[in-house]
């Protein structure tokens, strides 16, 4: 008798929320539920045969991937092509449940009472609301580290060594005062670090060039290199120093070392530890991408990736576009739409919107919108555009 009181205890106050919920809301909201679940369902399946399952069937006949190693990389690819279904299927379950009531002439009873086609159309853009704020929690918590372990395990499940963090050709120049002959100084760049792997904490095959000194260029060669965390320097080993006279004679100097302190920071780590695709970064990852790129100079990269940080919270905001379209379209009077014929109209607005949203986020790159107006003006055409059916709609 305890246990199912303590079992019905937590939902106690979501029955007492969802009673307090208006009839009409929670009528329109039931006959949303069901095509919303069979879009999530259908666009995944759909996506996820043509991005992953195929490709891990050819590696299991073809590469001995065994079964059990591509089940579990299938279930943690699973968020993220659950994430890119969630607008698709928003769009499609308003269309579709918005039609049906309107050819089953149930919006023109709720009208012939004084219902408003807003007021009908707000439960679609609360769930609406609801599906963008989940999207940003998968995007950002969840599809991450899945995609991670999935490529962990793929890796694995093919016989192929995994370290915990690692990277390649890490490309890393630093920008300073310069001092120059005439004794001003000018901002260029002072060092350019550079290594051929980043694996198990070390970097490989390293070479740092630097250009601080007047009148002299030095490069540094080293097998491998560590940052040491206590004394806060890089440790290289085995590996050589050269010193070139810029000016006079251009004498060249060069001494071989076993150990060999270095006064630089750990950004290079910090890079290499970094996805090397921003889809795949957290939102705080992609800052600190960032920043990381645009203190060591490289501007397009770092415009990159502030395009990509809108998009990270504007890509959400398409659930509440497409619920807004949807609902808009379903909600005329006397409109039938059959499920094939939603998928279609759902399949060729998100092929629209989607290639808007490319075009624009080209523009940004390139730097002929700021990153803000990259990431949001599609949200904001897709909203304008919802709300001009909307008030058809009404009429």
């Amino acid at each position: 008798m305890s246990r199912a009181g303590s079992s019905a205890a937590p939902r106690a106050p979501l029955l007492r929320l969802w009673r307090h919920v208006p009839l009409l809301d929670r009528w329109l909201l039931g006959e949303l539920i069901g095509p919303l679940l069979f879009g999530i369902a259908a666009f995944t399946a759909v996506s996820l045969s043509v991005g992953v399952v195929f490709e891990l069937v050819r590696r299991v006949a073809e590469s001995g991937l065994q079964v059990w190693a591509a089940l579990q990389v299938l279930l943690f690819r699973l968020p993220g092509f659950l994430v890119l279904s969630f607008p698709m299927a928003t769009l499609m379950a308003t269309l579709l449940a918005y039609s049906r009531l309107s050819g089953g002439c149930e919006l023109t009873a709720l009208r012939s009472i004084g219902v408003s086609t807003r007021r009908m159309v707000a439960p679609a853009l609360a769930l609406a609301l609801v599906m963008s704020v989940l999207s940003f929690v998968f995007n950002d918590l969840i599809v991450p580290r899945a995609n991670q372990e999935a490529s962990y395990t793929f890796e694995r499940g093919l016989g192929r060594a995994v370290t915990s963090s690692r990277g390649e050709f890490i490309l890393y120049p630093t920008f300073g005062e310069r001092s120059k002959p005439d004794g001003s100084s000018e901002r260029d760049m002072t060092k350019l670090f550079y290594a051929r792997k980043f694996e198990s904490g070390e970097m490989k095959d390293v070479t740092i060039l630097d250009f601080s000194r007047l009148g002299q260029r030095q490069m540094l060669q080293a097998r491998r290199g560590i940052w040491n965390d206590e004394k806060g320097i890089w440790e290289f080993f085995d590996g050589r120093i050269t010193n070139v006279e810029s000016s006079g004679e251009g004498i060249t100097t060069t001494a071989r070392f076993d150990r060999y302190l270095y006064p630089l920071g750990r950004d290079p780590i910090r890079i290499a530890q970094l996805p090397t695709d921003a889809s795949v970064m957290t939102v705080a990852q992609a800052r600190t991408a960032e920043r990381l790129l645009r203190e060591a100079g490289n501007q397009l990269e770092a415009r990159r990736m502030r395009v990509r940080i809108n998009e990270k919270f504007a890509f959400p905001a398409i659930c509440l576009v497409f619920g807004l379209i949807g609902s808009s379209l379903g909600v005329r009077p006397n409109n039938r739409t059959s499920r094939s014929q939603g998928f279609g109209i759902s399949v060729l607005l998100i092929f629209g919107y989607y290639l808007i949203s490319f075009i624009f986020s080209s523009l940004g790159i390139k730097g002929a919108l700021v990153p803000v107006a990259a990431a949001w003006l599609p949200v904001l055409l897709g909203l304008g555009g919802g709300l001009v059916l909307l008030r058809q709609a009404s009429r």
